[in-house]
């Protein structure tokens, strides 16, 4: 646990005495969002939250769809699954798109009332006719019935990601389009046998973004980093829950462990 622990506090963390600019991921943003204690101990204490296991067939589907994409980008012309339905828009070219979707620089902006440099990386944009960014995200799952809408209480975090998207391309002076679109492969598992094959229905499913919020929010992280009072929990978060559990059964130096 030493080991793990010391390798997490020679990560970025932030300093309230330094001048130097912090950058602060779209990720971690929505971290604070969802509980501010698991936020404060990972960016001012670098103590992180067990890392979860790498969604490899879905990044092999992000991977392949942006090499397909940008043969479409290359042509500048529009991709088939916006002409079944019906948007008039191309992939946008432009020469940071690559740097664009890095994700250790991605779409960054320097917040100067924090004194953060907010970081997103895109899966893709479009463009349309009005000369206006379509800021794309790709999700892939496998569930029964076609995937048509964010209806789901925890698809929440997606609609964040997309507005933050479109937040940093507004901040970095683009037009940027308030219609998002999730790219959604839903794998299918209504085929007689794999056959060494995985087949997908892909979807399109519009997004009205608002990022009126996120300004809020990140003077609000900003201010939670700032103080030397860890903050309290949210009471939904798995991670601190199990923290507050653990210590219930733990027994103290010299007594008989429980396990």
């Amino acid at each position: 646990m030493s080991q793990y622990y010391n390798s997490q506090r020679a990560r970025n963390l932030f300093n309230p005495h330094s001048k130097d600019p912090f950058k602060l991921s779209r990720s971690k943003l929505e971290l604070f969002m969802n509980c501010p204690r698991c936020f404060y101990l990972d960016r001012r204490l670098g103590v992180s939250q067990p890392p979860g296991y790498p969604f490899n067939l879905n990044s092999a589907v992000d991977f392949l769809l942006k090499k397909e994409f940008d043969i479409h980008r290359a042509d500048k012309t529009a991709h088939p699954l916006m002409e079944t339905y019906n948007i008039k828009a191309v992939p946008f070219e432009h020469k940071k798109m690559n740097e664009w979707r890095d994700n250790f620089r991605g779409v960054q902006y320097h917040h100067r009332p924090t004194n953060f440099i907010i970081t997103g990386a895109v899966d893709d944009i479009w463009v349309n006719p009005q000369g206006e960014l379509i800021v794309v995200d790709y999700k892939s799952t496998s569930k029964n019935g076609k995937i048509t809408e964010l209806n789901q209480d925890w698809q929440i975090s997606y609609k964040r990601q997309m507005e933050i998207y479109q937040w940093l391309l507004r901040k970095n002076g683009f037009r940027v389009s308030a219609a998002g679109y999730f790219v959604y492969c839903n794998g299918r598992t209504d085929k007689k046998a794999f056959d060494g094959r995985l087949e997908f229905e892909v979807t399109l499913v519009k997004y009205e973004g608002n990022d009126d919020w996120v300004e809020e929010k990140i003077i609000e992280a900003h201010k939670c980093l700032m103080s030397d009072k860890l903050p309290k929990s949210s009471p939904d978060c798995d991670f601190c829950a199990y923290r507050v559990a653990a210590k219930r059964v733990e027994k103290p130096k010299g007594t008989t462990p429980l396990f």
